[in-house]
């Protein structure tokens, strides 16, 4: 659940859904290895604020009945709307405490530390004080905290896109590992290795086509021949669950044991 941080915005892919890999992707290629039964849905939308992402997703992540759910909200309302950062918790707060009930492992993103960055060092303070709201909502909801502000590797212009604003591929990468690491998940991923999307069949990768152009390439045509159109996607980015990369052959050797979640 998110925006476009966790639909992978700055991570270009061209055989991923929207064109886009991303952080959560990298996660769910290593959590699925092995395994026949994993499915992955990615319901984030680009350029959502925190009260969309809970009216738009919280619904569809429920009634999934997920094992693991991401929630990464808050950062447009920060950076483009200077809103309250204790509003905004008391938000965030409802949504975590209903995908709570669901038994599912919940993991919250706190936002990176923009410290350094002229653009958005105005609204440093403003990001520390929703962080230690987001531990605290962590620690009512028996939520797991990955933490982007003392991830101190996301100082380094390599991890950042040159819109400085969303993550780059190493930076996605450097994210996955860290997610994992924090979940106790052994991986494959390396510390500035990226590793390359797996291999699917060319029918998997003609059906990812159709999935592409109808939510992605469709809707960004139509807005452009708009007046004031500004291309962000409309539609979640998996709103399904399904196959990370749907295997061409037979799966291989298990690459992780995830943990039991609850």
């Amino acid at each position: 659940m998110g925006d476009s941080f966790t639909a992978g915005i700055g991570d270009p892919e061209p055989r991923s859904p929207g064109g886009i890999r991303g952080w959560a992707d990298r996660i769910a290629e290593e959590l699925s290895a092995g395994r026949r039964d994993f499915a992955y849905a990615n319901l984030a939308v680009s350029g959502l604020v925190m009260r969309q992402i809970l009216d738009q997703q919280l619904g569809p992540a429920v009634a999934l009945k997920p094992d693991l759910v991401t929630l990464s909200a808050g950062g447009n309302d920060l950076v483009f709307h200077r809103s309250d950062p204790d509003r905004l918790a008391a938000m965030l707060d409802a949504g975590v405490g209903m995908l709570s009930a669901t038994g599912a492992t919940i993991v919250l993103f706190t936002g990176p530390d923009w410290g350094d960055t002229p653009l958005f060092s105005h609204i440093r303070g403003k990001v520390a004080v929703f962080n230690e709201n987001i531990r605290t909502i962590a620690a009512r909801h028996n939520g797991v905290i990955a933490d982007l502000w003392t991830l101190r590797q996301l100082s380094d212009p390599q991890m950042w896109d040159p819109d400085r604003l969303h993550f780059s591929p190493l930076g996605h990468h450097t994210i996955a590992a860290m997610v994992l690491d924090t979940l106790d998940v052994t991986h494959s991923l390396l510390p500035l290795q990226p590793k390359p999307l797996p291999v699917g069949s060319w029918r998997d990768n003609r059906a990812g086509d159709v999935v592409w152009f109808a939510n992605y390439l469709l809707p960004w045509l139509v807005r452009r021949v708009r007046p004031g159109g500004d291309g962000v996607p409309l539609a979640a980015k998996r709103p399904q669950p399904g196959p990370v990369v749907p295997s061409a052959g037979p799966l291989p050797a298990p690459l992780v044991q995830p943990r039991s979640v609850g």
